[in-house]
């Protein structure tokens, strides 16, 4: 019988997610979807100062937004004694053992390899303490806790990146458990993944060389290593760094600015493969075509910017049920709402536009017009009657007009589109003059 597919999302509610943060999520839950496996949304929240609940609310609100289900939560604030668990299995198999530099002594340590033209490795220096020196360290200060690498070279089969070969002898036995106590994401994850039979496991590159010292942790505590992709980090649309400004690129601002879900989720699903960016009409469309193996190992672009047109053209496709709630909430009356949402939807960039355009049609707008162009506005203004329009109206007001100024063309139909809606751009003006409530003037 095949394994079931496992993924996880494990954000830590220390922040809002952002759109590198999304890239994570989206592949492993569109792995899990597509493979009809299991998704985990896990929250990393063992840091107690950092975290809070607002996060862990915020991040559930947000993954709901773009429509994403899970099939199980956690959080490994819950699964403290289950690490404690673990950890004295590894204590008693000599794996986990006791160290006491602080960072000042564990800084000067790596600038001397450095000087010597070394790798800045942890030199091990704890496994030397005899039991009564521990003793005497233990009353000055508390101790941290790392995982006696096997020194040997550990090799895996990405999912992006290929056959990866990295020697542990390169790497420093990484701390699991600081000095405080509090059990580090490295062993908090490994120990959640073996647990909960995590078979895929997708995040970004910059986590390569922990997830080499991982892959031996899960092998120490009796896990099977799951299998591992590396995705590219993002980067800004010149190849800057992102992570400065990660912070003003989270989904809840995206929202904010009118970007609608499904036109992040069909960039993201795409960025950075060999797959071009199309608007997908849904997220089981895109879980459908998603496949891991076309992204490169290359930094990735990301531009915000780009987030617009895909929103406007998945706004301009939605029927008028889809809004319908929300042109009632702009002040729209039932028997204009549909065909205001006919007009409107292709002079949108994002839902936000919908109530200024609304505006226009009630109250009217300030007139735009070229000082050449005033006194022809004035007499063309005089021809028009009072509403309410129809759908003729806008073609034998224009048609009088030339036949009393002689204007024909852009020079007759542009001074009146800007004079009536203050714009030089927008809907066809036949359509637009019967939403019309005021005289325009």
């Amino acid at each position: 019988m095949p394994m079931t597919t496992v993924t996880r999302f494990a954000p830590s509610p220390t922040g809002y997610i952002h759109v590198g943060n999304l890239r994570t999520a989206l592949f492993n839950y569109m792995i899990a979807r597509k493979a009809g496996g299991t998704f985990i949304l896990r929250f990393d929240d063992t840091d107690p100062e950092r975290s809070k609940q607002e996060y862990i609310d915020g991040i559930r609100e947000d993954l709901e937004w773009l429509g994403f289900s899970w099939d199980r939560e956690e959080q490994q604030s819950a699964r403290l004694d289950r690490y404690a668990e673990v950890a004295a299995e590894l204590r008693a198999s000599g794996r986990l053992y006791e160290c006491f530099e602080t960072p000042t002594e564990l800084d000067l340590k790596r600038k001397k390899q450095l000087n010597m033209g070394k790798p800045p490795v942890y030199d091990r220096a704890a496994l030397e303490l005899s039991e009564d020196e521990k003793a005497a360290l233990r009353a000055e200060r508390p101790g941290h806790w790392r995982f006696l690498l096997d020194r040997e070279r550990i090799d895996w089969t990405d999912g992006i990146l290929g056959d990866i070969s990295i020697d542990a002898a390169s790497v420093s036995d990484p701390v699991l458990i600081r000095g405080d106590g509090q059990v580090l994401y490295t062993f908090a994850s490994v120990v959640d993944d073996v647990d909960m039979g995590v078979t895929y496991i997708v995040r970004g590159s910059d986590h390569v060389t922990n997830t080499a010292t991982q892959i031996q942790i899960i092998g120490a505590v009796g896990g099977t290593a799951p299998r591992f992709a590396h995705h590219s980090l993002l980067t800004g649309a010149q190849g800057e760094a992102l992570s400065k400004r990660l912070g003003h690129l989270s989904l809840r601002d995206l929202r904010e600015q009118g970007i609608e879900p499904m036109a992040l989720l069909s960039l993201m699903a795409r960025l950075g493969s060999s797959q071009p960016v199309e608007l997908a009409g849904s997220l089981d469309e895109l879980i459908e075509g998603f496949d891991i193996g076309t992204f490169g190992a290359a930094p990735t672009k990301f531009d915000e910017h780009d987030l617009f047109p895909l929103t406007a053209r998945h706004l301009h496709g939605l029927p008028f049920a889809a809004v319908k709630d929300e042109i009632a909430a702009v002040g729209v009356p039932d028997d204009l709402a549909e065909r205001f949402w006919q007009v409107m939807r292709e002079n949108i960039v994002t839902r936000r536009d919908l109530p200024g355009w609304w505006a226009l049609c009630r109250n009217g707008a300030e007139p735009l017009v070229d000082e050449e162009d005033r006194a022809f506005v004035t007499e063309a203004f005089a021809l028009l009657p009072e509403p309410p329009y129809d759908d003729a109206t806008w073609g034998a007001w224009t048609a009088e007009v030339k036949a009393q100024s002689g204007r024909k063309g852009k020079g007759l139909f542009m001074p009146l589109r800007k004079a009536v809606t203050g714009r030089a751009k927008g809907p066809e003006m036949g359509d637009l003059l019967p939403l019309l409530q005021k005289k325009p003037g």
